[in-house]
């Protein structure tokens, strides 16, 4: 753009353009003014010493009154309400309007005012930015038709020297919210030019504040029929179609065009995220207070869940989910009365079914008492009618693919003018495109808890203790590469008081490596139910992956903890080293295993090793994700996860909080992960019994009687009767059935009372179904009844029988 010079016009492009001063004045929240510019002095007439801290209505056109005889268009009295609404503090969005000013301080003249007022919030006292033009050195000396109120821009200068000015203009697009960022920074850098605040205008451009969109069109056609009547007045004959018609198309495509921009900016403005709730906000702050001050958002209850699409049409008992509330009231006002978060239906008498049920915006010009009371009568106790009833009501459905979601309310106060058709037109649009980013965000939530909903139903639940060991567990999925991933933890219950340990991690993400760790996870339980030693384990998983197919590899740690033996028994296929934590001086070291190859590779032997361990030492397995990080050598993370195992923990939850506290902010976790911790108690000497037995059949009382002794030296009194029935049962079966050359009876105190019955004959007894005259197969039928839990397990020196009694309570 040419620029001219503050005296004078400059064309652009057939257009008329200028500038002229513009006084700038700061009103705190008391309503006095804190800040008088040189041009507010030229214009109002007042020396900036007699303003400062005076009250601004004694100084400013605060009545926007237009007299009689005053030769003024009228297309500026329709611009809004009068300036002493803005400094009462009763209206939260920007307004303009045009006004005389008469008065002393202009020698008892009067002045031509055109006013805009910018409510401003933050931590400094200013509360009201008012720009002031002289309207007669816009229209008489710089040309300017009448009706161009629309088309005039005030520009904000860096100079000005109140506090927080520097801030102010750096905001300007927020100032004058119906500018864009680009023309904004053109009028400042010309401000900064000039040397002083400036009223630019021209033919094109547009204006920063006006409260109906509307309006324009209808003063314009109000300036062309004064006109008219002026020149049928002196005889002169109508202007028929031209320059008029043409000005109002240009107005016409200025309002269609300001439309147009509003809504690309909520575009701009709301889909930056896929959360569901953020979106919501986004969508209501994007809305007040340019088009309405109160926006209350509605969703169904399904979607809010997150339980998928809808399903029919909305009716009477749907329940609506009040997700956010967007004011411009104080404060607070709104929270009592609305919370968000309540649910709610709606009667098919109210405005909100009408659109919930045709899909279409419903428009009220104005709330009456009739219908404030009806919908009042949904909020039981609570008064909702001072809120909205005079208001302007618009409700926008939300939809998508034919579906409705939910519903945006829309209020307008009382001094605004009320929703239009042509907002309805924009607020259709503006829902529709609401309506889209809402059901991405839907269903981006929905897949999410899908993604979980598969991901727990997939990690076992771990019970905190078993015998000799207390454990602990962390999953965190996948941030990047998707929610749902290949890593898994377990433990499984072993006879002899052992633990099986195992971590895993299926290569890859997504449902298929999850449906693979599924399979994975079920074989490693099976197998170790059959207490296979780690390395056939591994051998015999790495065979069933070979026949589920070749195209996914796994790596898996496998550990038996022996209690009893204070033992760790572990094999490794291509999985991180565990990490073992010493509890006699803290010291915490890698376990170097031999490595061997993940499981799907196929034809690879595995290898175990056994480490001595000592109460109170703690065995920390993990899956890569926690210690590998992009572009870092491995190594880095495994030091870290080494150095932060030792660190002293009040509990095994808080050791595990302590090492993703560590490692997880490095570099930007992109992996799932799986973390088991166990601290290695033992079961000390004392607790436990062992004898060994004859195959003799008189050995039975003697089993008996050893097991009642050694609960009475346990203080377990009461449960000898049963305790002696059952081992009696077992010992009988080795006896009278078992082609065995031992016996072995061992009982264990940890938790539960176990007790073992073993021999060296590897046939498992079966539970059998024994009828009212057998006079056989009923032993273990009363083990199954009586026992807390029972089993058989074969082994290489033989098989063990054994049963578990929960200890009595205190």
């Amino acid at each position: 753009m040419e620029r001219g010079t503050p005296d004078g016009p400059v064309a652009r492009g057939g257009a008329v353009a200028g500038r002229i001063p513009l006084a700038v004045v700061v009103v705190d929240g008391a309503g006095l003014v804190s800040h008088w510019s040189v041009g507010a002095r030229r214009l109002f007439g007042h020396p900036k010493e007699g303003a400062v801290g005076r009250p601004a209505g004694d100084l400013l056109p605060v009545h926007g009154a237009i007299h009689e005889d005053d030769d003024l268009d009228g297309a500026y009295d329709a611009l809004g309400p009068g300036l002493e609404t803005s400094l009462g503090g009763r209206l939260p969005y920007p307004a303009a309007g045009r006004a005389r000013l008469t008065g002393p301080g202009r020698g008892g003249g009067r002045a031509d005012v055109i006013w805009w007022a910018y409510p401003l919030v933050g931590p400094g006292p200013e509360r009201l930015l008012v720009l002031a033009a002289d309207a007669e050195a816009l229209t008489v000396s710089e040309g300017v038709e009448a009706g161009r109120d629309e088309r005039i821009v005030p520009g904000f200068a860096l100079y000005t020297d109140f506090p927080g000015a520097d801030e102010l203009a750096g905001r300007l697009s927020e100032i004058l919210p119906s500018m864009s960022v680009g023309e904004t920074s053109r009028i400042v850098a010309q401000v900064l030019e000039l040397g002083y605040p400036v009223l630019e205008f021209s033919r094109h451009d547009r204006v920063p504040v006006t409260p109906d969109w509307g309006v324009a069109r209808r003063d314009e056609r109000k300036a062309r029929r004064e006109r008219a009547e002026r020149a049928a007045a002196h005889g002169l004959p109508a202007a028929g179609h031209g320059a008029d018609d043409d000005e109002g198309e240009d107005l016409e495509y200025a309002a269609v065009r300001e439309r147009l921009e509003f809504l690309n900016e909520v575009s701009g403005r709301i889909g930056s995220s896929l959360d569901l709730s953020h979106t919501v906000l986004e969508v209501s702050r994007a809305v007040v207070p340019r088009f309405t001050d109160v926006a209350g958002t509605y969703l169904r209850e399904q979607v809010v869940a997150g339980e998928g699409f809808p399903e029919g049409p909305p009716d009477e008992t749907t329940l609506w989910h009040r997700v956010a509330v967007e004011h411009t009231d104080e404060p607070g006002r709104w929270d009592d009365v609305v919370p968000v978060g309540e649910s709610m239906p709606f009667p098919a008498h109210t405005p909100f079914f009408q659109c919930m049920t045709s899909g279409d915006p419903v428009l009220v010009p104005r709330i009456t008492e009739e219908m404030g009371n009806a919908i009042a009568s949904q909020f039981e106790k609570r008064d909702i009618r001072p809120l909205i009833n005079h208001r302007s009501m618009l409700v926008l459905p939300l939809k998508a693919r034919n579906v409705v979601l939910g519903f945006m309310i829309l209020l307008r106060h009382r001094e605004r003018p009320v929703f239009n058709d042509m907002d309805r037109v924009t607020g259709a649009e503006l829902a529709a495109r609401a309506g889209l980013v809402l059901d991405n965000a839907r269903m981006y939530t929905y897949q999410e808890s899908v993604a979980d909903t598969l991901q727990d139903s997939m990690l076992p639940h771990i019970r905190p203790r078993m015998p000799g060991c207390d454990i602990a567990t962390r999953y965190l999925p996948g941030t990047l590469l998707g929610r749902v991933g290949g890593d898994w933890f377990d433990s499984v219950k072993l006879p002899g008081s052992r633990t099986a340990l195992v971590v895993g991690d299926v290569m890859g993400h997504g449902l298929n490596s999850a449906a693979m760790m599924g399979q994975l996870r079920t074989a490693v339980q099976t197998m170790a139910a059959l207490d296979l030693p780690p390395e056939q384990l591994l051998r015999n998983l790495d065979d069933l992956a070979q026949r589920l197919g070749d195209h996914y590899l796994a790596t898996c740690l496998y550990a038996v903890y022996d209690p009893i033996a204070g033992e760790l028994h572990l094999a490794n296929a291509g999985h991180i080293p565990p990490v073992l934590v010493r509890a006699e001086d803290g010291r915490s070291e890698l376990l170097h295993l031999p490595t061997g190859a993940p499981i799907g590779v196929g034809g690879v032997p595995f290898e175990s090793v056994r480490v001595r361990v000592a109460p109170g030492d703690r065995l920390l397995m993990c899956t890569d994700g926690l210690v590998e990080v992009r572009g870092e050598d491995i190594g880095v993370g495994l030091a870290t996860l080494t150095e932060s195992a030792a660190h002293p923990a009040a509990s095994m939850d808080a050791a595990c909080d302590t090492i993703i506290r560590a490692l997880n902010p490095r570099g930007g976790r992109k992996d799932d992960v799986a973390l088991l911790m166990a601290r290695l108690n033992g079961i000390g000497a004392k607790d436990v019994a062992h004898w060994r037995l004859a195959l003799d059949p008189s050995e039975v009382s003697r089993a008996r009687e050893l097991t009642r002794g050694q609960l009475r030296a346990w203080s377990l009194d009461a449960l000898g009767d049963t305790a002696e029935l059952l081992v009696s049962e077992l010992v009988t079966n080795v006896v009278r059935h078992s082609r065995s050359s031992r016996l072995d009876l061992r009982l264990v105190r940890s938790g539960t009372l176990l007790c073992e019955v073993e021999d060296d004959d590897h046939a498992l007894p079966t539970l059998l179904g024994a009828g009212p005259g057998d006079e056989y197969g009923r032993g273990l039928g009363v083990v199954s009844t009586l026992a807390k839990e029972w089993g058989t397990s074969r082994r290489d020196s033989g098989k063990t029988v054994w049963f578990e009694l929960a200890l009595p309570s205190g």
